[in-house]
């Protein structure tokens, strides 16, 4: 069995970015909608001296929710894996600069969720926070560090698993002879007979040729609502019978991404500034076959399986993903399962942008997704969130934070804190150092031990 590090990875196989993306919602003139970030070369963070301005963790801390904490509990569980080590120590982007080791970040996580659990109020929150951890910023996309912040969603649809009535379109799961990199999952091509590695073919001649006849995995109305599921990479399928199927991304061609929104603005089809999804369908009901065909610009194909509801929707390190508690980044330059927090603006069904100082967790990633200014919120499953991250188009600041090497030590993971434990029972001869003096398994490791079970 694949690694879920790559296989169940990819909330979103190609979230795009806000010109691009076919969930820009409502209408906005263009002097709103932010420039789309260049890649952006050197170092992709910097860390804060006493000196320079901190964020507010405080307005952070006083808006924490269950998600958050589950969050939490989901990047604990992603540094017990083994596999987790392989991305650290984190060096920073174009230079020999170490950010974290994989101990300092997993210890990050758990002193934080220990730290939110037990603070009394957001001051006493805030004084041992900058206590305990170093401060970290994306250089963002602009002299003044800013990252432009989008949202993205899991969207819900009618669908069969068989091809019946009105459902013609199949999503496919994974082919046999598609080759990733089994580290990054990133696609590398389809291997052929004789052996070789070659390009995949378009997504024109995917579908026109029924080159993947045979592993169909569900049916859905029409084009548009596959493609949908294509860029947001996971769907809940409501079946004939009610019952419902969770499905995520299993993996993707080695073909480039090519946005549908970017195409029907580029084409003069719909206005920049009144670019939505709602005005994609209202244009799909009455020209479906215009519609395809810029849909059919996007040369990347995105294939599927099958999830168990209590693990969807799964992001790129394979845990679930949180509204609300979840970022996705370019994992090329920033650590994987890491703490950060965003301060920027966040949509909202009533009162559209508002203020948004929060804690979050970097578990995913997207195609567009790409250097350091640039990041996705998730904003959960439905037509709500469908409202939310369509408008989600806003820049502001992104920090990391990781704990300062002296503290490290005393908060380990729960199978560390086994193994000393074990060792103590024992009478194992032990050398002591500050691993040994640390203090005893913290509230929050047990209940990521408990997970771990």
């Amino acid at each position: 069995m694949m690694d879920r590090t790559f296989l169940g990875g990819m909330l979103r196989a190609a979230a795009v970015a806000a010109m691009a993306t076919i969930v820009l919602a409502g209408c906005r003139t263009n002097k709103e909608i932010p420039a789309e970030p260049g890649i952006t070369e050197g170092p992709a963070l910097i860390k804060l001296g006493p000196g320079d301005p901190m964020p507010d963790v405080s307005a952070a801390y006083a808006r924490k929710t269950f998600y958050l904490e589950r969050a939490a509990d989901e990047s604990i569980g992603w540094f017990q894996k083994p596999s987790s080590k392989q991305w650290f120590p984190f060096k920073n982007q174009g230079t020999s600069e170490e950010v974290c080791t994989h101990e300092q970040a997993a210890a990050s996580v758990l002193a934080f969720r220990d730290l939110m659990t037990s603070s009394p109020n957001s001051g006493e929150f805030q004084k041992k926070f900058f206590e305990l951890f170093d401060v970290w910023q994306s250089v963002g996309y602009t002299a003044d560090r800013e990252v432009l912040f989008t949202g993205y969603y899991s969207p819900i649809f009618q669908a069969s698993r068989e091809p019946e009535g009105r459902f013609k379109y199949a999503l496919y799961t994974r082919p046999t002879d598609l080759v990733s990199d089994p580290a990054t999952g990133q696609p590398l091509g389809r291997k052929m007979a004789d052996g070789s590695i070659q390009p995949w073919p378009t997504r024109t001649e995917i579908d026109s040729s029924g080159m993947l006849k045979g592993t169909e995995l569900v049916y859905l109305e029409n084009q548009l609502d596959v493609y949908i599921i294509h860029v947001n990479g996971s769907a809940k399928l409501i079946m004939p019978d009610n019952s419902v199927m969770f499905v995520g991304y299993a993996g993707k061609t080695d073909r480039p991404y090519f946005g549908l929104g970017a195409a029907l603005v580029a084409a003069n089809v719909i206005p920049k500034n009144q670019l939505s999804l709602s005005s994609i369908r209202r244009l799909y009901k009455t020209q479906p076959d215009t519609v395809n065909q810029y849909i059919e610009k996007n040369e990347s194909y995105v294939f599927f399986t099958e999830y168990p509801s209590d693990r969807w929707p799964a992001g790129s390190l394979g845990t679930r993903v949180n509204e609300d508690a979840t970022i996705a980044t370019d994992k090329t330059i920033f650590p994987r399962g890491g703490l950060t927090m965003v301060d920027t603006r966040a949509n909202t069904i009533t009162r559209g942008l508002t203020e948004y100082k929060n804690f979050m967790f970097d578990q995913d990633t997207g195609g567009a997704i790409r250097a350091a200014g640039r990041a996705d919120l998730y904003m959960g499953n439905g037509a709500a969130a469908e409202l939310l991250a369509g408008g989600q188009v806003a820049n502001g600041k992104m920090y990391y934070f990781f704990l300062k090497p002296e503290f490290v030590a005393q908060y380990p993971l729960p199978e560390a804190a086994k193994a000393k434990a074990k060792q103590a029972a024992t009478g194992t001869p032990k050398v002591q150092t500050p691993a040994n003096l640390a203090k005893p398994v913290t509230k929050t490791a047990q209940v990521g031990e408990s997970n771990e079970k």
